[in-house]
């Protein structure tokens, strides 16, 4: 009744890993370009949060000090930012819009300064647009 398996009988064979193997390694095939896109997305919607908050505080300064930030340090300077996140480069390539001229309060005295920023990337987003676009 009890009797001891041959040795044929023990283990895997290696058709059968190689079966386990090759199934494993398809799954990994599909997961890792949908793993790559949703980091890609992250990082995108990361840079649209980013440039949202950047824009509006800048138009916030504008409007409390009835002026325009001169850079975007001014904004970590009045305390409107506590720092400036990175870019979606890794680092802190903001491109500023200049003012020149633009009036966007009705008390504004100077018009010297930045009305707004865009990344200053020069790769292209998911959506076909460059990152400096948007």
């Amino acid at each position: 009744m009890n009797r001891r398996p041959t040795a044929g009988e023990r283990g895997f064979t290696l058709i059968s890993m190689m079966v386990v193997i090759s199934i494993m390694l398809i799954l990994l095939g599909v997961a890792m370009p949908i793993f790559s896109h949703s980091i890609t997305r992250a990082r995108e919607e990361n840079l649209r949060k980013n440039l949202n908050t950047l824009n509006q505080m800048i138009f916030q300064y504008t409007m409390d000090k009835q002026k325009s930030p001169g850079s975007l340090d001014d904004l970590v300077s009045a305390k409107y930012i506590e720092a400036v996140p990175d870019d979606i480069t890794g680092s802190n390539t903001w491109e500023a819009e200049p003012a020149e001229g633009v009036i966007m309060s009705l008390d504004q005295t100077n018009t010297d300064g930045i009305i707004g920023v865009h990344s200053g990337s020069s790769q292209v987003g998911s959506d076909g647009t460059p990152y400096s676009k948007w």
